[in-house]
């Protein structure tokens, strides 16, 4: 295994969602030898529960958790303390609960570090605007005004000032977000399609080899790998596009 491969790899996120453990584990074997990153959203976490992600971290793999924790600080700062103790290297918040609660899930998170010898402190993100949110969706249903780029890079602003690592965003928001931002402030950008996919709900789209020359951080894919006849071809063949990219 190449270093290129080994690198850029570790940039997929492999978005496992599945309703139930068997079907994911069943998927995890299949992409067995790819150190990819592996994410666990909702539908999972809710079926599978802590017990999964002990098993994707007990065969080697990074883990995201992506449960999108929007409360009150107080509620926020309680799941990223339990989120850290359960030993994932990455999970979220919504930018749109605001600085407080942002500063709560990294003061859960380091709190959780302090009180574990051993224990990493986990990347900290924050989700800005869904891919599936268009400026028409932002603007006349969910309230709030400007572009979609004005309220991603605010959003991603807000969770540098808060002290979080970076945010979850559209890779055609990148670059504005690196502007603002820094290179170093990380992007994971959802709403990844091969040339050809079906784009489904997304709406804000990228293939993989422009998401890696916009500058992302990381790559979140799921139907295009989790859908295909082959799921390891279709993750290789996005690898390789990430490498020639």
């Amino acid at each position: 295994m190449n270093t290129d491969y080994k690198q850029m790899a570790g940039r997929l996120m492999v978005a496992l969602d599945y309703p139930d453990a068997a079907q994911a584990a069943e998927l995890v074997q299949k992409l067995e030898g790819i150190p990819c990153y592996m994410k666990v959203g909702m539908e999972l976490f809710y079926t599978a529960g802590p017990d999964f992600v002990r098993s994707l971290k007990e065969k080697g793999y990074s883990v995201f958790l992506d449960l999108k924790m929007h409360d009150i600080p107080n509620t926020v700062r309680g799941g990223a303390h339990s989120l850290t103790r359960l030993g994932v290297d990455m999970f979220n918040v919504h930018a749109a609960g605001g600085l407080d609660m942002m500063r709560a899930a990294k003061a859960g998170a380091e709190a959780a570090v302090a009180e574990t010898p051993g224990l990493v402190m986990p990347v900290i993100i924050a989700v800005t605007q869904l891919t599936s949110t268009s400026q028409v969706v932002m603007n006349e249903e969910i309230g709030v005004g400007g572009t979609v780029e004005e309220s991603v890079v605010r959003y991603a602003s807000l969770a540098k000032k808060a002290g979080l690592h970076g945010v979850v965003a559209s890779s055609l928001e990148v670059e504005a977000i690196s502007a603002a931002c820094g290179r170093d402030f990380k992007t994971i950008t959802p709403g990844i399609r091969p040339e050809g996919s079906v784009t489904g709900d997304q709406a804000r789209v990228l293939t993989p080899g422009q998401a890696i020359v916009r500058g992302s951080h990381y790559l979140v894919v799921g139907r295009p790998i989790t859908t295909a006849p082959d799921p390891r071809l279709a993750a290789e063949q996005i690898i390789e596009e990430m490498i020639g990219a």
